[in-house]
């Protein structure tokens, strides 16, 4: 049986280190701030606030909230973005997606300072990534896949890495970060031939297909690490499961996140901690 990858005690050690560095800023006169940028009441953008927000809380973050109505004009939208670019005590900007089709998101994203882009969504966060120059964060999700490898000790140093998916959220990023682990890294696709044995020539696997149980067992071999990223609602299952069939999985592999508990639940202490990362970096 595969050990399973929790993310909690991941979670859990990054909270307890960003607390102790926003205590080390606050002694020096300067709370972290984080601005939640909102358009309209959407339950999961709802709940996803109350829970950053209690971890902003807990780990000694400030937040502050700005809410737009669904139906703001573009106009509205840039110029609540304008003021946190301006506001010198907010040190992260979060602006919840997707937004509202009548408004032009990747204007609204392109918007925000990188150095204050602490979600990775701007073309300056990006840009970051792939040249390691210039301001800007990874993508909560694509870090937090670093932090779990960090933790339970698993380097990527030499290792061969297959990245199953290419989205600019999860694929193409975290390849980069893999890579400058010095990770040898595949990236698979849509397109890719013969898939199943592009993974199991892997050390690591990366799964962040986004589609519902995608990869079963055949996939795999045994001493491998397999990342699960997906996280997909199963009308058969009636519950949350990941792009890779873990029942299956779990019998082959060394190493195995599981969904939920795995990659999603350090996200948010991702986020956190790279607030206070762009608070540190005002006084340097």
């Amino acid at each position: 049986m595969a050990e399973l990858l929790k993310g909690k005690p991941v979670a859990d050690a990054l909270d307890d280190a960003t607390k102790k560095r926003a205590e080390a800023l606050k002694e020096k006169g300067i709370t972290p701030t984080l601005a939640i940028l909102r358009v309209g009441e959407r339950p999961d953008d709802l709940s996803y606030e109350r829970g950053a927000t209690k971890r902003c809380e807990k780990d000694g973050v400030a937040v502050v909230n700005k809410v737009l109505p669904d139906d703001c004009s573009q106009e509205d939208l840039m110029e609540a973005i304008k003021k946190l670019n301006e506001d010198d005590s907010v040190h992260g900007i979060l602006m919840f997606r997707p937004l509202p089709k009548s408004l032009d998101e990747k204007a609204a994203c392109d918007a925000i300072l990188p150095k204050k882009d602490v979600d990775g969504i701007t073309k300056g966060s990006m840009a970051y990534i792939y040249s390691g120059m210039g301001e800007g964060f990874a993508p909560c999700t694509s870090q937090a896949v670093m932090e779990i490898l960090g933790h339970y000790g698993i380097d990527p140093k030499g290792k061969k890495a297959t990245v199953v998916g290419r989205s600019l959220v999860i694929g193409k990023p975290i390849s980069m970060l893999l890579m400058n682990a010095n990770a040898t890294v595949t990236v698979c696709h849509s397109k890719t031939i013969d898939m199943l044995k592009v993974t199991q020539n892997a050390d690591i696997v990366i799964a962040a297909l986004g589609r519902a149980e995608m990869l079963g067992a055949e996939y795999f071999t045994k001493g491998q690490t397999v990342i699960d990223v997906g996280i997909n609602y199963s009308q058969e299952k009636q519950k949350l499961v990941g792009d890779v069939k873990s029942d299956e999985a779990e019998n082959v592999v060394s190493n195995l996140t599981p969904v939920p508990g795995g990659v999603g639940s350090v996200t948010t202490a991702v986020l956190v901690s790279h607030v206070v990362e762009a608070a540190e970096k005002e006084i340097r």
